[in-house]
């Protein structure tokens, strides 16, 4: 009788190798999860860091504006609330007689050093004036109608009168110029 031959041990060598194939792949099936887990965290956090830069920069930017819009317009409520001021001390130059002028000569003068002196302020500050003039167009950027007139001889829309000059704080209307326009006169 033939003996039978006894191959179960190469059987059992190519279980084994299988066996240590399949450990392996599964090692590296995990390492390569654990690896994709690991670059889906770092662009995940890499884009979070590039938000929070992107964020930083904007508040800075943001700061800056701020702190300029502060700078050149952080005053405008004091002086919108000096341009009374003007107003009364150029009402009252206006408004004195050759004969006060001439018994108070000193007083006045001292009144227009302190309106110069004052408009030269506003100058350092940014503040301009707006003086239109009787013939200007009406420009709704920078007048505002008080009244509206048919007069004779002018177009629609020409000042026709002057009652309050208006002031700019840098490029911002501070107050509009009051004014009179024509409309077109009546035919």
């Amino acid at each position: 009788m033939a003996e039978p031959k006894n191959d179960d041990f190469l059987d059992d060598i190519d279980i084994a190798a299988e066996e240590e194939y399949a450990e392996e792949m599964a090692e590296i099936d995990d390492e390569a999860l654990e690896l994709d887990q690991l670059r889906a965290e770092r662009d995940q956090l890499k884009d979070r860091f590039m938000r929070a830069l992107a964020d930083a920069e904007n508040a800075r930017k943001r700061s800056e504006k701020d702190r300029r819009e502060a700078e050149n317009y952080g005053g405008s409520k004091l002086a919108r609330d000096m341009l009374p001021v003007y107003d009364n001390m150029k009402r009252a130059l206006e408004s004195a007689t050759e004969e006060q002028r001439e018994v108070s000569a000193a007083l006045l003068e001292g009144v227009e050093l302190t309106m110069r002196e004052l408009l030269n302020v506003f100058k350092k500050h940014g503040i301009e004036r707006i003086s239109p003039e009787v013939g200007d167009t009406f420009d709704p950027q920078h007048h505002q109608a008080m009244f509206e007139a048919p007069v004779p001889g002018t177009r629609a829309g020409e000042i026709i009168q002057v009652s309050v000059e208006g002031f700019m704080l840098h490029d911002r209307l501070l107050r509009p110029a009051q004014v009179g326009v024509s409309s077109t006169p009546a035919s």
